[in-house]
């Protein structure tokens, strides 16, 4: 098992585990949405963004009944397993066929819990 296989699945598992609300930071998980994830999904997360449509498939709605649901069920894991990507390049593949330049950042299991929040609390005051 490689260094990179054992450092995802444990990120995997430590975002799993269940963290108070108080211990996530909303304005770090606003943040790193609006720069990181808000030129696809926009700032509304309805796939507005203006790299959008630029992807294949398109950006989805994250505000929808089933992306809810599937944050609600899968607290951590769907925010963690699309960042990381480990089997894929969709996002970088659309950022770098746009032009855009996005820094590495060095991810941690916080800032998972922080977007997480922040998704949380945008999607369901959205529905």
């Amino acid at each position: 098992m490689t260094i990179k296989t054992v450092f995802i699945a444990t990120l995997a598992i430590l975002s799993l585990m269940p963290a108070a609300s108080a211990f996530a930071d909303n304005a770090n998980g606003k943040k790193l949405y609006m720069q990181r994830c808000a030129m696809c999904h926009g700032t509304d997360m309805k796939g507005s963004g203006p790299l959008a449509n630029k992807s294949n498939p398109p950006t989805p709605d994250l505000t929808t009944a089933a992306f809810k649901k599937r944050l609600q069920d899968y607290p951590g894991v769907i925010v963690s397993s699309v960042i990381l990507r480990p089997n894929g390049d969709l996002i970088p593949k659309t950022l770098r066929e746009n032009g855009v330049k996005l820094a590495p950042y060095a991810w941690r299991v916080q800032d998972f819990r922080d977007l997480h929040q922040y998704m949380s609390a945008v999607i369901s005051k959205t529905r």
